[in-house]
């Protein structure tokens, strides 16, 4: 089956999977994808696109594929200096899930020291991944990787 359509707000009764996926792979123009029940697909859209949790791949048969965030290994960064610490995260374009009392990165050795030298204090967790988004909340940021 092709896939060459994501919508959002899809009836329940509608939906006939569930693909968990992790933040990198949530990154999507074209690949072949298994769903949580094993039903293969190709993902063949116009453009690259970001997937948000609760919206659907649409099948060639009209049924429907949600899309779920999975968990994954994150540090999760509190302080009583978060600005500062967001600001040092930004400036390195590290993808941040920004919070009103934390903030959550992917796991990266370098980055925990520095927010540890910076008086941050640091917790590896396994939490689903959201975080802002790229220039005036659009878009998707970027790590120097890409």
């Amino acid at each position: 089956m092709i896939v060459e359509k994501v919508i959002t707000n899809v009836s329940n009764e509608k939906i006939k999977d569930t693909i968990t996926l992790t933040y990198h792979d949530r990154f999507i123009r074209r690949k072949k994808l298994i769903s949580d029940n094993k039903v293969e697909f190709l993902v063949n859209l116009p453009e690259t696109i970001s997937l948000r949790e609760n919206s659907s791949f649409v099948l060639e048969n009209g049924s429907f594929i949600l899309i779920k965030y999975a968990k994954e290994p994150l540090l999760e960064i509190v302080s009583e200096n978060l600005m500062k610490i967001v600001w040092h995260i930004g400036n390195r374009h590290i993808p941040c899930q920004i919070e009103l009392d934390r903030l959550l990165i992917q796991e990266d050795k370098v980055i925990e020291e520095l927010i540890i030298k910076l008086g941050g204090k640091v917790k590896k967790i396994h939490e689903e991944f959201c975080p802002e988004g790229g220039a005036y909340g659009l878009g998707r940021t970027h790590g120097h990787k890409h």
